[in-house]
């Protein structure tokens, strides 16, 4: 009899654990949601993310707190997301660095953009661009690469810092154009456009978002986007792959993911609400005005399957340019 009953508790047991999880995806959230920017405040990825946290709340019924955890390229805040609990309270608005680029230049990541995160959703890319300093003799890019080549030693490139996408636009230019333009790193995109401005370097492939208001008062001479397609900003600005540069697209993506093991039904709440955030006609605006462009698959597995493509891609620019960070 008691055998009986303490394997009919033991049954009753299982199958309420059975239905815990389905019980805290029913309630979920019921506390505020950390949205991680593995960057400093105040650039365009920060700004990205306030804006969609205010416009998760109400589809959320949770607020949605940005959350500033920088350093290491993109990696500190990161490895904080990888190793956080798997209950979808901590997110990370993260980019094509420690999503896709960081897992070839760094020796000891701890972590892996394809296994250590349940993705949510791409919401889209910032297309890069190249502008010039207008002191350089050229209007184009056949000019600029013919001046760079008959005029080794007179260019720079500025980037955002060794490693980062501005780096490596540069040297996938380099490889493309069979130039030898020299690399000048800096901490941060707000030095490198300073300078650039001020004509301590030549050149820079940067945000179409802190570029275009230089572009448009005419302190800077955009060559063209560095990107798969024209952007609305600048719809007359054409790509450098439509200009000689076939395939050249070095844009940054950004996609929310969730430490690995989060539940798929929380994975489904949190992607509808960013989707319905997205649909606000406030935050559209905000996204075009900032230079995004929107992703077309907006599913948790689009996200997985951009992440396995652009991962090689990445790896094969940094080993071939021989690049690494410890």
């Amino acid at each position: 009899m008691l055998n009986k009953l303490f394997s009919f508790l033991l049954l009753g047991a299982g199958a309420l654990y059975g239905l815990a999880p389905a019980v805290a995806a029913d309630s979920f959230p019921s506390q505020p949601i950390k949205l991680i920017v593995p960057f400093p405040p105040g650039g365009p990825t920060d700004a990205l993310a306030r804006r969609l946290a205010q416009g998760l709340s109400k589809p959320l019924g949770q607020s949605v707190i940005v959350e500033n955890k920088a350093g290491a390229g993109g990696n500190i805040g990161s490895d904080y997301v990888a190793h956080a609990k798997a209950d979808g309270y901590t997110l990370l608005f993260g980019t094509s660095g420690p999503l896709a680029i960081n897992i070839s230049l760094y020796k000891n990541l701890r972590y892996d953009p394809r296994t250590s995160f349940t993705p949510i959703i791409r919401i889209g890319h910032l297309p890069n661009i190249l502008v010039l300093n207008p002191k350089v003799p050229a209007k184009n890019l056949q000019e600029l690469i013919a001046y760079a080549k008959q005029n080794p030693d007179k260019l720079t490139f500025a980037s955002s810092g060794n490693g980062a996408s501005s780096h490596l636009a540069g040297v996938l230019f380099n490889q493309m154009a069979g130039t030898h333009i020299l690399h000048i790193p800096y901490k941060g995109t707000g030095p490198a456009l300073n300078d650039l401005l001020g004509g301590q370097v030549t050149m820079s492939f940067t945000d179409i978002l802190t570029a275009l208001p230089h572009v448009k008062n005419g302190t800077l001479r955009a060559i063209g986007l560095a990107s798969a397609e024209r952007s609305a900003a600048l719809p007359d600005l054409p790509t450098l792959s439509e200009e000689g540069l076939k395939g050249y697209d070095v844009s940054v993506f950004f996609g929310i993911v969730a430490p690995k093991g989060t539940p798929e039904p929380v994975v489904t709440k949190l992607n509808q609400a960013f989707v319905q955030a997205m649909s606000d006609p406030d935050v559209k605006s905000t996204l075009a005005s900032q230079g995004i462009v929107e992703a077309d698959d907006r599913t948790p597995h689009g996200l997985a399957t951009f992440i396995d493509k652009q991962v090689p891609k990445w790896a094969e620019l940094v080993h071939s340019a021989h690049i690494s960070l410890d």
